[in-house]
């Protein structure tokens, strides 16, 4: 007895059930010799393959089956957004706004999109407690922690942890000062995370000493088990969970810092750093290979702990046009009392001792200052009229598709 050929598969459309990252159906569709999606102009590939996800039932794989089991039988609504996503997310590129799309890790971004919500699609079960109307699957329960206005699109994702969730996509209203207002300097750094010009000195909460070392015993652990084994998916997901609970820590204290900043004054100043090129390895090449190599990644670690990026965007966000970003060079080295700029002057990374008059402050606290005085130039005030610049929009930005 022969056995049955496989049913063929149409090259466009068997990349139709990987369009959760947005880089890999192009690749595919390039090896393949089909044109790939033009920059502002949605190639021919993309209502092919729309096209044939409707036809062709052999197509019908889950765009995101770790989700939801029932999602593996197939939704054309939630492949075709992962295809706009896609076509969206070129064209984001192409015009210079965003950075060019990159392979999804596995384990990590998992979900997919809903767009067109209504408001019968989500409703409120108790005070703590609400649903969500999900395709294919039904209504899904979640633990309503903020207010919610009417949402345009959901994502549902899960974490590297394990943890499901839903992100409702609502544009928010900025936060009003309500103190007395003025101007205040941020000085980010690696020992404390947030240095006030008022003499504030904020961290971010870290892991525990216990969690530490369980997190280290784990590690190594990790390293001898097999790869594929379960022990070796059981160990990665409890290091997984450690590391979430420290990126929730972060994420909290920047919420609540961002927010109190922006109540508190009315203009913020930070300085402008490049913190993505600033992390950047100096692993080097095979021909120029780098120098000091673990001290660098060491030092891109507390960077990256200490959350310099997530808190100047959360800023922008709840404070537009509030938000001062100022040159750094030799703010470390300049006396906020005098003037005097001495690289004599910063003793010690904590100690700032002025040469000339004999000041003697903080000096990540001095920094701060220094920022506080350059902004103060051209404050602009926080309260009555409209804001310079409004709350940004996370949405996709339609508009780019129109541009020729």
């Amino acid at each position: 007895m022969t056995r049955p050929a496989p049913a063929r598969v149409p090259p466009h459309s068997a990349t139709a059930s990987g369009c959760t990252s947005p880089e890999r159906p192009r690749r595919a569709w390039e090896r393949r010799g089909i044109p790939s999606v033009r920059p502002y102009v949605e190639g021919p590939a993309v209502p092919a393959c729309r096209a044939e996800t409707r036809r062709s039932p052999a197509t019908r794989t889950s765009l995101l089956v770790v989700v939801a089991t029932p999602l593996a039988r197939g939704c054309d609504g939630l492949r075709e957004q992962a295809l706009k996503d896609f076509h969206q997310a070129m064209a984001n590129f192409f015009g210079k706004t965003h950075r060019r799309p990159t392979w999804r890790s596995r384990g990590r971004g998992e979900g997919f999109r809903i767009v067109a919500v209504t408001s019968g699609d989500v409703r409120r079960v108790s005070r703590n407690v609400g649903e969500v109307k999900i395709p294919k699957v039904g209504w899904v329960r979640f633990r309503w922690s903020r207010p919610v206005a009417q949402a345009k699109s959901y994502r549902v994702t899960r974490d590297a942890a394990g943890r499901r969730h839903v992100a409702f996509a609502v544009i928010p209203e900025p936060i009003s000062v309500t103190g007395a207002g003025g101007v205040v300097g941020v000085d980010r750094g690696v020992t404390v995370s947030a240095a006030l010009s008022t003499g504030e000195l904020l961290s971010v909460p870290a892991l525990r000493d216990t969690e530490k070392e369980r997190l280290l015993r784990l590690q190594r652990k990790l390293a001898r088990a097999k790869r594929g084994s379960k022990q070796r998916a059981k160990v990665k997901l409890a290091v997984a969970r450690l590391k979430a609970r420290e990126a929730d820590r972060r994420k909290d204290w920047v919420e609540k810092t961002s927010t109190d900043l922006a109540r508190r004054f009315e203009v913020i100043a930070v300085e402008d750093l490049k913190v993505s090129a600033m992390t950047r390895s100096a692993r080097g090449t095979l021909e120029a290979p780098g120098r000091n190599v673990r001290q660098k990644a060491g030092l891109n670690r507390g960077i990256l702990a200490a959350g310099w990026g997530r808190l100047v965007t959360r800023l922008e966000h709840k404070a537009p046009g509030r938000v001062r970003k100022i040159d750094p060079r030799f703010t470390s080295q300049t006396c906020n009392a005098c003037g005097h700029r001495a690289g004599e002057s910063r003793e010690s990374q904590a100690l700032f001792l002025c040469v000339a008059c004999g000041h003697r402050v903080n000096a990540d606290v001095n920094a701060a200052r220094n920022f506080r005085d350059t902004a103060a130039g051209h404050a602009v005030a926080a309260r009555g009229g409209l804001p310079l610049g409004g709350p940004v929009n996370r949405e996709p930005q339609r508009d780019l598709l129109l541009m020729g």
